[in-house]
């Protein structure tokens, strides 16, 4: 999709979005961008939308745990082993996924995703077996073997390394849990595995595996690490950082408007996008020129009446 508009002179005062403009409805603010997108990257002379969640990667923030999240990953791949990555929802774990992809080479580090709360063991071969191109057998004992062998194989003729990584894990049944230990041993005569994997979800994911029943599968762990939102000074950095990568280089928003952002959306990526678009919107329907701390106190309270 095109995102690219006509940027006007720099020195010209932008026309106010005026009642006459079409204005997305309240119960559209929580996706601004997707609603008044264009009359936003207009009226402040943007290329694109900031804060949205199609930013392309070298564009992304470069925050310190972003950054240690994707070499993390990168070495988990390295050592073929078990990792765990946790963080809040909308703090970016899913984003870092998109980091690390757009490093790896498909052809021999394939990324395979599954991102299903009820996910069970024989959905887990299927879904992995189908995603890899393979025609699943109908009993899950016949998938399993099916699964040891693609990888196997893989490895061993074609040498690559693939990623499973499974999102909102911290959502899955010990059963499940259980069958990630299954699914990561290959026998005496297959020793190591040959893909890596890595468990995805919020804290709780923490608390699930240290269940005594689950100890076994803690065990094989070898990488750990959680996503922790942005403090505020990277959160001021985060929103000039966005609209930087959108063609605004000029300070946006005012150090108060930046600390109480942070301040009520804890530093958490996707809710500082949330509300950062709305408060643009304020400003713009306004006819104003900065994000001061009131254009964030109406964004807020529009945010909560959804």
């Amino acid at each position: 999709m095109d995102l690219s508009y006509h940027v006007r002179d720099k020195k010209a005062r932008p026309t106010p979005i005026t009642r006459h403009s079409v204005i997305p409805r309240r119960n559209d603010l929580a996706l601004p961008q997707r609603r008044g997108g264009p009359l936003i990257a207009n009226y402040f002379g943007l290329r694109h939308m900031p804060f949205t969640a199609e930013l392309a990667v070298p564009h992304l923030f470069p925050s310190e745990g972003f950054g240690e999240v994707v070499a993390r990953l990168r070495y988990l791949m390295d050592v073929r082993g078990l990792g765990l990555l946790t963080g809040e929802a909308g703090v970016g774990k899913s984003t870092a996924l998109r980091a690390l992809a757009a490093q790896c080479d498909p052809a021999t580090h394939p990324l395979i995703y599954l991102a299903d709360s009820d996910l069970q063991p024989a959905g887990f071969y299927r879904d992995v077996l189908e995603q890899c191109g393979v025609q699943p057998a109908r009993g899950r004992a016949e998938t399993r073997l099916q699964f040891q062998r693609l990888f196997v194989d893989w490895r061993r003729h074609q040498g690559k390394t693939p990623l499973i990584c499974i999102d909102e894990a911290h959502l899955l049944s010990a059963v499940m849990v259980q069958e990630i230990r299954f699914a990561t041993n290959f026998g005496l005569q297959n020793p190591g595995s040959p893909f890596a994997m890595v468990l995805i979800g919020q804290p709780e994911l923490r608390s699930l595996l240290r269940l005594k029943s689950l100890e076994a599968v803690a065990q094989r762990v070898t990488v750990r690490f959680h996503l922790a939102p942005l403090d505020e000074e990277h959160t001021a950095r985060y929103l000039q950082h966005q609209l930087r990568a959108a063609g605004c280089e000029r300070q946006v928003f005012t150090d108060g408007a930046a600390r109480l952002l942070h301040a009520q959306t804890r530093g958490l990526p996707r809710l500082l996008n949330t509300i950062a678009t709305a408060c643009l919107w304020d400003v713009a329907v306004r006819g104003g020129q900065v994000v001061e701390e009131d254009h964030v106190r109406r964004a807020l309270a529009d945010a909560a009446e959804i």
